[in-house]
């Protein structure tokens, strides 16, 4: 496992930072300053160098602005994934300024030309908006109000719901919880709905655990092919990789242990974890980006294997 770390350890400051924290141990002095470097190398500054004078990326909100581009896929370029991929890769928020302000002015959603920090009618689109604001400061108190509005019956969330769906999707379950962590985590629990919103969270992670994380409740069947798939970047889709990950650090969050319900799906994690300790990267959802970020699919994943293995040794270490 030395050699894996290593090997993980000879990585961008995005990546490597991580590995010090949450695999090597590392003083936070030596994690902290690597992170720094996430803005001046590497992914971070080839990232921050494509930001438009107006805040966004691309000219757009969600998808770039102009003619649709050739090819399979929607393209990864505009603001929404750009700022996701900075705050994922734990860029300072300080160092892209007044972003929030110029968003704020200059930025509407392609659906029906709403301002940017209200968000608009998908259930993922608005937790990653969610999620980018609070770390930008910018006033995102309406979207908090808007996940407890359209929290579902059982539990989690759905993207479909305009269109009348009445049950969750894994989905937007897991990236809405992720939002709500992230709120939750930066505000430090202290907003006024503090306590609706982490009953929310805990609502949505048992819709997931109550399906131990891989199936259809109504028949025990496995929910999709996409849960036992693994591929960086993750994007909007569920994988078992995530969803553990999402536990891991909702579990330090809360002091909680690990739920025995996520067995079956650290089963799955492990299973496709080579001989050599390693995660080989798998098909990812076709699209355009700035740049590559990881290794085409068949190769070893320094991402993935980053995840799966900070997720195995989370859970063996309780």
């Amino acid at each position: 496992m030395d050699t894996v770390v290593d090997w993980l350890l000879d990585s961008d400051p995005a990546l490597r930072w991580q590995v010090e924290r949450d695999l090597v141990g590392a003083p936070a002095s030596t994690w902290q300053a690597t992170r720094a470097r996430v803005a001046t190398e590497g992914f971070g500054a080839a990232l921050l160098a494509r930001q438009d004078p107006d805040g966004q990326w691309a000219g757009g909100a969600y998808f770039p602005a102009g003619p649709e581009p050739e090819g399979p896929g929607q393209p990864y370029t505009a603001t929404t994934w750009s700022l996701n991929a900075l705050r994922e890769w734990g860029l300072d928020a300080a160092v892209l300024g007044d972003t929030a302000a110029r968003l704020d002015a200059n930025s509407r959603w392609e659906y029906d030309d709403l301002p940017y920090w209200g968000g608009e009618v998908d259930c993922c689109i608005n937790a990653f908006t969610l999620a980018n604001g609070v770390w930008l400061g910018a006033d995102v108190d309406g979207l908090t109000d808007w996940m407890l509005e359209h929290q579902q019956p059982d539990g989690g969330w759905n993207c479909e719901w305009v269109e009348g769906a009445t049950v969750s999707s894994f989905h937007s379950t897991l990236n809405v919880l992720d939002g709500l962590l992230e709120h939750e985590r930066l505000t430090g629990g202290r907003h006024p709905r503090a306590a609706e919103l982490r009953d929310a969270r805990h609502r949505g992670a048992e819709y997931l655990l109550e399906r131990r994380l891989l199936h259809r409740k109504s028949d025990g069947e496995l929910v999709g092919p996409w849960a036992t798939e693994f591929a960086y970047p993750f994007r909007w889709k569920y994988a078992v990789l995530r969803a553990t990950d999402h536990l891991r650090a909702a579990a330090l969050r809360d002091e909680a242990a690990p739920d025995p319900r996520a067995a079956e799906a650290i089963g799955v994690i492990r299973g496709a974890r080579g001989t050599d300790g390693r995660w080989l990267q798998g098909e990812r959802p076709p699209g355009r980006q700035w740049f590559e970020v990881d290794v085409p699919a068949g190769e070893p994943s320094r991402w993935l294997t980053l995840v799966g293995t900070r997720v195995l040794r989370w859970w063996d270490g309780a």
